[in-house]
């Protein structure tokens, strides 16, 4: 199956969101860097998280965890320019950190409209693996922030978290757990037994249904390890990662882009989710030596 990439370009430029459409530029060689940086100000407060959509589905002005894990993502690709807003982010996370050292699911919400339901009804007083581990793993690819004190606070809750794991987690909470692992793999010697761990709640066939999802949902190896030379990558066979990749590049529409299996919550958010898509499904296949 071939990518158009031409008929991609044309489908941002169409229905992705700016922040996204600079993100593929980037990612395409044609864009700036720098450009990233006042396009995710657009979601920035005062305080230093980040709220406004930035996360689509969490519509709410305010600075929410869920949304740093998508600054983060930003910030590496601007390597190597060091982005100073990355660490003033793992200032505001120190600050609504638990005392065990995990992030709230979500804080109180000022703007209910168009935010999903998971997002509405978080508890913001009891430590969340889901947003700590992919919060975590996405600040572990900003070289800049590698010795905040806020990751190495969170680095300690996942691994304890993970550790105490005496149930079958969450779909989304086993792929986080998963990626949180492999990006800390090179400094934590415990990693690895983590992961192998892991690797046994992984069905034979690679894939995780989404409890509580649409009735498509489900998570796929490429979900669980996008990056080649990995660790993660060795909890599937290389006919299973061959196979997800043939699906992904299967996967662009006639319009050019590609969506998600996600609940729809509202008009902006499905839009701009396969703007998102878009971008991390051709980032996905040009890692992997597919473009």
């Amino acid at each position: 199956m071939t990518v158009d990439l031409t008929a991609a370009a044309d489908f941002m430029a169409t229905h992705a969101r700016v922040l996204d459409r600079r993100r593929f530029d980037v990612l395409l060689g044609s864009g700036d860097p720098a450009g990233l940086l006042p396009a995710v100000d657009a979601y920035r407060n005062p305080d230093g998280g980040y709220g406004w959509g930035l996360e689509p589905d969490l519509r709410s002005p305010e600075s929410q965890p869920g949304a740093a894990l998508h600054a983060f993502e930003v910030f590496a690709e601007m390597a190597p320019a060091v982005a100073v807003h990355a660490e003033r982010l793992c200032d505001w996370l120190e600050t609504v950190t638990l005392p065990d050292g995990g992030l709230p699911f979500s804080l109180p919400l000022t703007v209910r409209a168009g935010t999903a339901p998971w997002w509405s009804g978080g508890d913001a007083t009891t430590s969340s693996l889901q947003i700590t581990a992919v919060s975590a793993a996405a600040a572990l690819h900003v070289p800049s922030v590698a010795g905040h004190p806020w990751l190495d606070r969170a680095i300690r809750y996942c691994l304890d978290a993970i550790r105490a794991l005496d149930t079958h987690p969450h779909a989304y909470v086993l792929s986080f757990a998963i990626r949180f692992l492999d990006a800390v793999h090179d400094r934590e010697p415990e990693a690895a037994a983590l992961l192998n761990g892991l690797a046994k709640l992984i069905p034979g066939n690679g894939e995780v249904p989404v409890e509580g999802g649409t009735a498509d949902e489900k998570l796929t190896p490429l979900d669980f390890a996008p990056r080649p030379d990995r660790p993660a990558r060795a909890l599937f066979t290389p006919a299973q990662i061959e196979a997800d990749l043939d699906r992904l590049a299967a996967g662009q529409k006639a319009d050019g882009g590609w969506t998600v299996e996600y609940a729809k919550i509202s008009p902006a958010g499905a839009l701009e989710w396969r703007g998102v898509a878009t971008f991390n499904t051709v980032d996905v296949l040009r890692r992997n030596g597919r473009l």
